[in-house]
């Protein structure tokens, strides 16, 4: 069986919630009967370039850069090498990337569609990108032989506004601990990198883009926050705009607020271990893959009371009303006023990467086939292909 997957900017290490979906999911999808290859644009390549990552074919397409052709150029680009190498399954990720669906229909394969939540909502775009991402839910919803939905809050919507698609299942982003008891101390050693001590810091994590709000929360933490306390801010900036320009000269404003950019497993889970509070400010999400770690390593945590964190049921105290900087002031004001926070014992059971896998290959058997009955003989039948 082989599946070709796009929509995403690639894997290994690129940041955002749907490459680290990818990144996380597919090496456990691939085996001997069943090739995986993720599209890579290739301007977004990490060194060192690798073409393989844990069984995985990594193509690299290129595509003209800016937000608003890039990833349907992309994607339109990636299907037709998908025809052309003769996958059994396209596998298209988020509404945008969602327009090729009915090309990909047209050229007679068959299409996993995965919605990772409503894009057409993010601050960043414009009247017409919004109409855009709009037909490309529309087109996915309708086209794709199945839809896989990150969340309950998008199942639900789905469900409301395509009646028709009857092939909907929910399957959550998943988080995997990678820290074990026996590594505290090398973990202590990586937050010395940014002259941070365990306990004395509140971490944020995410894409540099203003739906995610890190500008509102670096002035709030620069008003209330005691003089011991500092604020980690990691994620990777995809391209300098306004937004960037005015988060950079507030986080200026006060040496107490750390931007490391983009780090990899080993240095941002010792990150979640000792923190203090983890906050996640958004006006929009899918499913956090930020938050779920923050929760894995059982980090107090302070969310937006959007519909994408209401769905998580965190304990409460842990959601902030609002999307004004003073409500969010009073928030963080309240929750750091209790002083050390005791960690929490978070119900993770839904989000197991092993499980997610398994229910993802299920899809495609099912698409391939039709049947699950007798898998391994119709794959050793396909290895013998051309």
């Amino acid at each position: 069986m082989k599946i070709v997957v796009t929509g995403t900017r690639g894997i290994p290490h690129i940041s955002g919630g749907v490459e680290m979906h990818c990144q996380e999911l597919y090496p456990r999808v691939a085996d001997a009967y069943t090739k995986v290859t993720v599209v890579r644009r290739r301007a977004y390549a990490v060194a060192p370039v690798v073409d393989v990552f844990e069984g995985v074919d990594i193509k690299d397409i290129g595509a003209p850069r800016g937000k608003s052709l890039e990833a349907i150029v992309h994607t339109f680009r990636a299907v037709i090498y998908a025809k052309w190498v003769k996958a059994d399954i396209v596998h298209i990720h988020a509404v945008g990337p969602g327009l090729m669906v009915p090309l990909a229909r047209l050229l007679k394969m068959k299409v996993v569609f995965t919605h990772h939540g409503e894009d057409y909502n993010r601050a960043k775009w414009g009247w017409l990108a919004r109409c855009m991402l709009r037909l490309g839910e529309r087109l996915a919803m309708r086209n794709a032989q199945h839809v896989i939905v990150i969340s309950d809050v998008v199942l639900t919507e789905m469900k409301r506004k395509y009646p028709r698609q009857t092939h909907i299942t929910l399957i959550p982003n998943g988080v995997q601990a990678r820290l074990s008891e026996e590594t505290q101390g090398d973990d202590k050693e990586t937050l010395k990198q940014w002259s941070l001590v365990p306990q004395n810091y509140i971490l944020s994590v995410g894409r540099i883009v203003e739906e995610k709000g890190f500008d509102r929360l670096a002035q709030a933490f620069i008003e209330v926050a005691p003089k011991f306390l500092k604020l980690v801010i990691v994620g990777g900036i995809t391209r300098n705009d306004r937004y960037t320009d005015k988060l950079r000269a507030i986080c200026r404003k006060d040496d107490r607020i750390v931007m490391t950019g983009t780090l990899g497993h080993d240095k941002l889970f010792p990150l979640y271990r000792y923190a203090r509070l983890f906050v996640l400010p958004s006006s929009h999400e899918g499913l956090p893959i930020a938050l779920l770690e923050a929760m894995v390593y059982k980090c107090p945590v302070l969310v937006s009371d959007i519909p994408a964190h209401r769905a998580m049921r965190l304990p409460d105290g842990s959601y902030f009303t609002g999307t004004t900087p003073d409500e969010l002031t009073k928030a963080l004001h309240k929750r750091l006023e209790q002083g050390a926070l005791k960690r929490v014992a978070y119900d993770m059971s839904a989000y197991n990467w092993r499980s997610i896998a398994t229910r993802t290959k299920k899809i495609y058997e099912e698409l391939c086939y039709g049947t699950t009955a007798d898998i391994h003989t119709e794959y050793k039948n396909l290895i013998g292909r051309d």
